[in-house]
């Protein structure tokens, strides 16, 4: 009995445990964020005396952020049944409706068997955020437990290495991933097949295969949440990939700061050896590989290839000049090709399913699905998994529910802090590589942080370009002088001391960046700063001739506060808050009652605009003045 019919032929106990109850509960980062472990320690008490020998399981993120903690009931057979923002004092009441075979207060079910109140629930693919996505790479995130590796077998894992590495050449799985037409997930979306060509053709003994699992843009988590959730599928696309260029060592560089999906990766590299999957002879096919986890220092720019190669190595994480380019001379100075994690997630299935099959989904140059982040002024954070040449209207508003409270949508910033910021008119532009380009901004890793009408996209450029002037390197001029002359502008401009030619300024530090830097820290840097000023020059403009920032949020145009007496109560919170004495109190008559009645009025000459009775007044009573 082979090794897949072995796991297969102990499915039920795997999954389902004695007493065939699983139940699961996320404890990814945002799920533990949210509150999953208290929850998951509820439900091990509660299932100890209730249902002794019942399956509980951590699992990753589904992906619905915005509705952790989640928890998943299913007796098998049953009614797979979903309960959202889950809290300790819940879990009682779920386990008694769910055992008793109600289950119309759950959040969503998997699909409908007939049991009670299921009339009143939808169904998972129903609900907006889970109805317009194509899952591949996410798929097992939130389904299985990701230190499981039986769990990961039994979802169907491993069988594209053991197709592999039993019917196809090295040159035939490159050929296979060329016609999917898979490009790289993480920024750049160069052709995968032909990174691994140009690596399998140089003729060398030792070979290295790295996954760049170091992801820091602001907003962006899809390769923590698919590592975290589902790590052996990361792990056997980059076997794969090993196999296809030569490789005998790899390496998967993680950031430190995100200590489970290293962990978990580490685990699955573990029970992979174990197994068989991983090591000396595979599957005794004769072929060998080992693989390591390393963890990044957390310096933005180790994203970078070349600063990535050089951290692996003990050095300083610097970018080096290309060419050579890693395939010929990488890791110590060996030949050497680099995926993100997102990419190789997306290897099982082209060879599992076909390359044929693969590009039924996407646009014409950019074929399957890509994991986008939602994040900033959205209703339903989280991350979501679309067909590429999804739209940013379907995104934000189908998906992500639209701006929240009521607000206006203002712009999107997509592609991390070197993307672009995109305004309303942009919100029916396909995601693809090219035309993202064409509007000024970049597909990037896939972060999307969605900004209201109360963001200053002046102030937003100052917050993006101080981050990259921070991360960068060092190393070269143009980025290290450039982008601290760029910050310098962008801060006076906030500030309200901005001339007019700082535009035409920053227009030409830009093109220098740009053209002249080593890196692509330092090359897509300015892209904040030109795609707010070819979309929102008006703004830049206000705060420059206007005297004001439009968003009201640069504090420097703020010319002061006061008080509304419609609202005021005459409570004295203000005046014990203010640190000048600027609040004093006057008698005032209540039109409604006609009595006298004390009422705060800010003086303005005393006034520091330092924003305290603002912020304490209880009845909102405390106006700005812009």
């Amino acid at each position: 009995m082979s090794l897949f019919d072995k796991v297969l032929a102990s499915k039920d106990e795997i999954m389902y445990g004695k007493t065939g109850l699983r139940v699961t509960v996320g404890t990814s980062t945002c799920g533990l964020a949210s509150g999953a472990q208290p929850v998951y320690d509820e439900l091990k008490r509660q299932l100890d005396v209730r249902q002794p020998g019942a399956k509980l399981v951590r699992t990753g993120c589904m992906g619905s952020c915005y509705a952790e903690v989640m928890v998943e009931i299913e007796r098998k057979g049953g009614t797979p049944v979903i309960y959202s923002r889950v809290t300790p004092d819940k879990v009682e009441e779920i386990l008694d409706t769910y055992l008793a075979g109600d289950v119309s207060g759950a959040f969503a079910v998997r699909k409908k068997t007939g049991m009670k109140g299921e009339e009143k629930v939808p169904l998972l693919d129903e609900l907006p955020f889970f109805k317009y996505q194509e899952r591949d790479a996410i798929k097992n995130c939130g389904v299985i437990d990701p230190k499981s590796i039986e769990e990961y077998i039994i979802s169907g894992g491993y069988k594209a290495l053991h197709k592999v590495l039993t019917t196809m050449t090295p040159e035939e799985v490159i050929d296979e991933v060329s016609k999917s037409g898979l490009r790289g997930r993480g920024g750049a979306g160069f052709p995968t097949g032909l990174k691994w060509k140009f690596c399998r053709q140089v003729e060398n003994d030792v070979k290295y295969m790295i996954c760049n699992g170091d992801e820091g843009d602001p907003g962006a988590f899809m390769n923590r949440l698919t590592a975290e959730g589902d790590p052996h599928r990361v792990l056997e696309g980059l076997i794969i990939a090993a196999y296809a260029i030569g490789a005998n060592q790899g390496y998967i560089f993680v950031r430190a700061e995100k200590p489970l999906m290293a962990e978990h990766l580490a685990k699955a590299i573990e029970d992979a050896e174990g197994y068989g999957l991983l090591g000396d002879d595979i599957l005794g096919s004769g072929y060998s590989l080992h693989v390591k986890t390393m963890l990044s220092a957390g310096a933005f720019v180790c994203g970078e290839e070349t600063a990535m190669m050089a951290a692996i190595e003990g050095k300083r994480a610097m970018p080096r000049p290309r060419p050579p380019f890693p395939a010929t001379k990488g890791l110590w100075g060996e030949p050497t090709t680099i995926n993100n994690v997102e990419t190789l997630a997306h290897v099982p299935t082209i060879i599992d399913e076909g390359a044929e099959k693969y590009t039924e989904i996407g646009t014409g140059k950019s074929k399957g699905t890509k994991v986008y982040c939602l994040a900033g002024d959205v209703t339903r954070t989280g991350a979501a998994e679309v067909p590429i040449g999804t739209s940013l209207r379907r995104l934000i508003f189908d998906i992500g529910g639209g701006v929240p409270g009521g607000k206006r949508f203002k712009a999107v910033q997509i592609g991390g802090p070197s993307g672009g910021c995109l305004p309303e008119s942009q919100l029916d532009l396909d995601l693809d590589y090219e035309t993202l380009q064409e509007a000024g901004a970049i597909m990037g890793s896939g972060g999307i942080i969605i900004i209201d009408e109360d963001t200053c996209v002046v102030d937003l450029s100052h917050y993006f370009m101080n981050f990259t002037t921070a991360e960068s390197c060092g190393q070269c001029t143009p980025c290290r002088i450039g982008l601290q002359a760029m910050l310098a502008i962008v801060k006076r401009l906030t500030e309200g001391e901005g001339v007019v030619e700082d535009i035409a300024t920053l227009e030409q530090l830009s093109k220098t960046i740009t053209d002249s830097s080593l890196c692509a820290l330092g090359r897509t840097a300015p892209n904040p700063i030109l795609s707010t000023l070819r979309y929102f020059r008006d703004e830049y403009m206000a705060h420059i001739t206007g005297g004001t920032c439009p968003a009201h949020q640069c504090r420097h145009f703020l010319k002061g506060y006061q008080v509304s007496f419609k609202l005021c109560k005459g409570c004295l919170l203000c005046q014990s808050e203010c640190p000048v004495g600027a609040i004093s109190f006057d008698e005032a008559v209540n039109p409604e009652t006609g009595k006298q009645v004390k009422k705060a009025v800010i003086d303005p000459e005393l006034c520091i605009k330092c924003g305290q009775c603002y912020a304490k007044c209880p009845f909102a009573a405390i106006e700005e003045v812009w």
